[in-house]
């Protein structure tokens, strides 16, 4: 990759990518490492970027992986698994005033199954489309829909059986 093309990207998807590597990691120093290796990992491979998807959605992919990576580095060297911290809901955000009612609801979404807990995130979080929610997951746009869809309701159900 040229270097114009490298600083044309790094401005256009710089503060995108930086988002969704918070969704993920939940720690600004980790999402900044996250978003520098990201664009270090695109722009120094010899693998070009084949034009398949949107370029948001292929450092996206770079992204996550660095996370998976970082994760079970980080999880190995403490000798046990590493605790992702849960996502939150806009629709939610009236119950989030009282810090107590906020902690209690992180712990259902934490508990809540992939792959609803990350498009859950993408989307609230990232504030990404649902197509490209879609193309991180390899999947349709429909798809992200519904299981954001369905990730919304089990968490109004856990909800409400916790009286939240």
């Amino acid at each position: 990759m040229d270097r114009e093309t490298a600083e044309k990207l790094y401005h256009s998807c710089y503060m995108k990518v930086y988002s969704y590597a918070m969704t993920l990691a939940k720690n600004e120093d980790a999402a900044s490492e996250i978003t520098q290796e990201t664009f270090f990992r695109a722009i120094s491979t010899k693998q070009e970027f084949r034009g398949e998807s949107e370029c948001f959605s292929w450092l996206c992919a770079i992204a996550k992986n660095i996370f998976i990576d970082s994760t079970r580095k980080s999880a190995r060297i403490q000798g046990e698994p590493d605790e992702n911290l849960a996502d939150s809901s806009t629709d939610i955000e009236q119950s989030m005033i009282d810090a107590e009612t906020s902690f209690r609801i992180h712990l259902l979404l934490h508990e809540m199954e992939e792959p609803y807990k990350e498009v859950f995130s993408l989307r609230v979080f990232g504030e990404l489309s649902f197509a490209q929610i879609g193309r991180i997951f390899g999947k349709t746009e429909n798809w992200a829909r519904v299981t954001y869809h369905r990730a919304r309701l089990k968490l109004k159900e856990r909800m409400e059986s916790h009286e939240l």
